[in-house]
């Protein structure tokens, strides 16, 4: 395993989700794995559906380029609308969560078309160590995830065997009321059908803005965002382009969370003054009653006695209590003692394990190896024994060498075949194409008598010739390297008629491949 990912630090996020009843809700904590990346490493992450859509998969391919910025590249296989989730969900998000509970919105998951799609988002974080869950979202604007988790990541193959350690952050989802609450308008089911998406994430955007209360404290953002609306609205009843449709939404649910922030903003700004004005108030009915306030002093110090009196009583019993409590905290103590000797002992089991299958394994690799390179070593003295009847046959430091004599050409200054040499060519060819582990090297040669650059062209168009019958029988051309070397590397001085014959020569060569 790569000592890098050693490194990875894996946090556990407890994701509260699930909804019971019409009003109430039960909390349900899930484990959800936060991984901090290595720099400069693209690391595989697998992710699958939760609960809500359990049959879905996917994966993403991360990378830190830099200290600043984690790239995400995710793609999800077969993912259905989202307002089969509940008729407030329109569209789904990507969010990375930091084990501090820092959440980020990497942007809206596309899919268009009907039935079950194919999904992808390219996004970049600032984060190093986050979680990815994707949430079903009534428009892909807003802050926080909704409760409705759909996927999140899994641990990368990469880091399964390593040792891990596990620290629990609680992450809550989006609480608003606007998620539960009957009534909240629901989109009609015909709009699912006809209505773009984008477009029902913008009424789903304004609905939002008026429930935070945006027609009190925000009613001039909530009006422009009524007004973007109402374009987006009119470019699909005159049937203009998709992309028009697209941009004048997105407008509107941008506007519509502007007013829903302003509108959560200018509430909390109202509250805080009345909350203040409150206060004065009472400062001065407290001020007018200070007669009243002084007589009731007077009554509370006896009652203070009183409860002095009982307080001694309940502080002797808090003695016996804290007694008890120490002893109960030791003893917890020398159990969690005792626990963590045992989780050593389980790890150091587990440790010895893979030590072991990591052993076995090589024994495997090592008998898979040596009886491949028996089967090779005897395939290549078949192989040797066959290419002989074709002519001589050498071994080298690159390989098996085949030396075709001269008389293969129609004369010693000619590229063109005999016929019998033709025949013979096809049958070396295709013994080749049945030999695909070899690299063929074609290396022509004569002696050294004429215009060397004539006799170099003799040469490379001898070499060009073999190649292409060798690939007209079946062999892979991207395996053949054929070269004309003219009169270079005699086997034989170029002075007698016999020996310039031994020179004229071509020479194929076979080298394993990889070598």
């Amino acid at each position: 395993m790569n000592r890098s990912l050693k490194s990875f630090a894996v946090f556990a996020c407890l994701v509260l989700i699930s909804a019971s009843g019409a009003f109430a809700q039960n909390d349900t904590r899930r484990t959800t794995i936060a991984i901090t990346y290595p720099l400069d490493q693209t690391i595989d992450v697998p992710f699958h559906g939760t609960t809500r859509l359990p049959r879905l998969k996917g994966s993403a391919k991360v990378r830190r380029q830099s200290r600043r910025g984690t790239r995400v590249e995710l793609h999800l296989d077969n993912l259905p609308r989202a307002y089969e989730l509940g008729g407030v969900y329109t569209t789904y998000v990507l969010w990375a969560i930091s084990p501090d509970g820092h959440v980020d919105n990497l942007g809206e998951i596309k899919r268009s078309g009907s039935g079950l799609i194919d999904s992808k988002i390219d996004v970049t974080t600032s984060l190093q160590t986050f979680a990815l869950v994707i949430t079903a979202e009534p428009h892909f604007l807003v802050h926080s995830p909704s409760r409705m988790v759909v996927m999140e990541n899994m641990a990368p193959a990469t880091i399964r065997d390593a040792q891990v350690e596990t620290s629990k952050i609680q992450y809550i989802g989006n609480t608003s009321d606007y998620f539960r609450d009957a009534s909240v308008p629901q989109i009609a089911e015909s709009d699912f059908r006809d209505i773009p998406v984008v477009l029902l994430g913008a009424r789903q955007a304004i609905n939002l803005a008026r429930y935070a209360g945006a027609e009190r404290d925000a009613p001039n953002e909530l009006r422009t965002a009524e007004a973007d609306l109402q374009q987006a609205e009119s470019a699909l009843r005159m049937r203009q382009a998709e992309r028009e449709i697209d941009i004048l939404a997105r407008q509107a649910i941008s506007s519509g969370a502007k007013a829903e922030d302003m509108a959560l903003v200018r509430r909390a700004s109202r509250e805080r003054r009345e909350e203040i004005e409150r206060r004065d108030l009472a400062v001065r009915k407290a001020e007018d009653n200070a007669d009243t306030a002084n007589q009731e002093i007077t009554r509370l110090k006896a009652e203070l006695d009183t409860e002095r009196h009982g307080r001694e009583l309940a502080e002797r019993d808090a003695v016996n209590a804290t007694e008890k409590l120490r002893d109960a905290r030791t003893e917890i103590a020398r159990l969690r003692e005792e626990i963590q000797t045992v989780r050593a002992d389980s790890e150091d089991a587990k440790v010895r394990l893979a030590r072991i299958e990591g052993e076995k394994q090589a024994e495997d690799a090592s008998r898979v190896n040596e009886k491949r390179a028996v089967d090779q070593r005897a395939a290549a003295e078949t192989l040797k024994q066959t290419l002989a009847r074709f002519g001589a046959v050498r071994d080298g430091n690159r390989g098996m060498t085949l030396v075709l004599a001269e008389a293969i050409w129609a004369s010693p200054r000619s590229a063109n075949l005999v016929a019998a040499a033709a025949a013979k060519l096809d049958q070396i060819g295709a013994l080749l194409a049945n030999n695909p582990n070899y690299q063929i090297s074609i290396e022509s040669f004569t002696d050294n008598r004429g215009d060397e650059a004539a006799l170099q062209q003799l040469t490379q168009d001898r070499a060009r010739v073999l190649s292409e019958r060798l690939a007209a029988a079946g062999v892979d051309v991207t395996r053949i390297q054929a070269s004309g070397l003219g009169g270079a590397n005699p086997v034989a001085p170029n002075t007698t008629v016999a020996s310039r014959a031994k020179n004229r020569r071509t020479e194929i060569t076979l080298g394993t491949l990889g070598q």
